[in-house]
């Protein structure tokens, strides 16, 4: 009988594995790993703004959820733009994660495991429970 931590541990292995293999399949972008495991890659980078948003700033964007094949989850359409002050709201982990890394109008692809997204109990709707995710978020100017 697995103990709770090996079974969390396999589980990470295996979701590490379908990110990398998720990375692979995409053949429009390069992928970088962070340092905190998840994958992610530029669509669109603005190279003009060289700064990263810092703690307290309030930045506004739009994402789309999908599965690790690429299909839709949930739309730019049914999520809408949203708000949020760098580490001071309460937002998804991944979400949190993934803005530090953006500037204005910055457009990138994310690959995160499921304990940064909605974890074993999913969202009560579309997403499963330990499913890996495919974020796209596209950072707004704000005016």
């Amino acid at each position: 009988m697995f103990s709770s931590a090996q079974r969390n541990k396999n589980l990470i292995k295996k979701e590490e594995q379908l990110l990398k293999e998720a990375a692979s399949k995409d053949s429009l972008h390069k992928f970088k790993i962070s340092k905190s495991g998840f994958l992610y890659a530029y669509i669109k980078s603005n190279s003009q703004a060289s700064y990263l948003p810092i703690k307290g700033e309030i930045v506004r964007f739009n994402y789309q959820i999908e599965d690790l094949d690429q299909n839709v989850i949930y739309s730019f359409e049914e999520v809408g733009s949203v708000e949020y002050a760098i580490d001071q709201d309460d937002l998804l982990p991944a979400l949190r994660e993934g803005l530090r890394l953006l500037r204005p109008r910055d457009v990138v692809v994310f690959l995160f495991p499921s304990y940064i997204c909605y974890g074993y109990q999913g969202d009560g709707d579309k997403i499963g429970i330990n499913q890996p995710l495919r974020f796209i978020i596209e950072r707004l100017p704000y005016n």
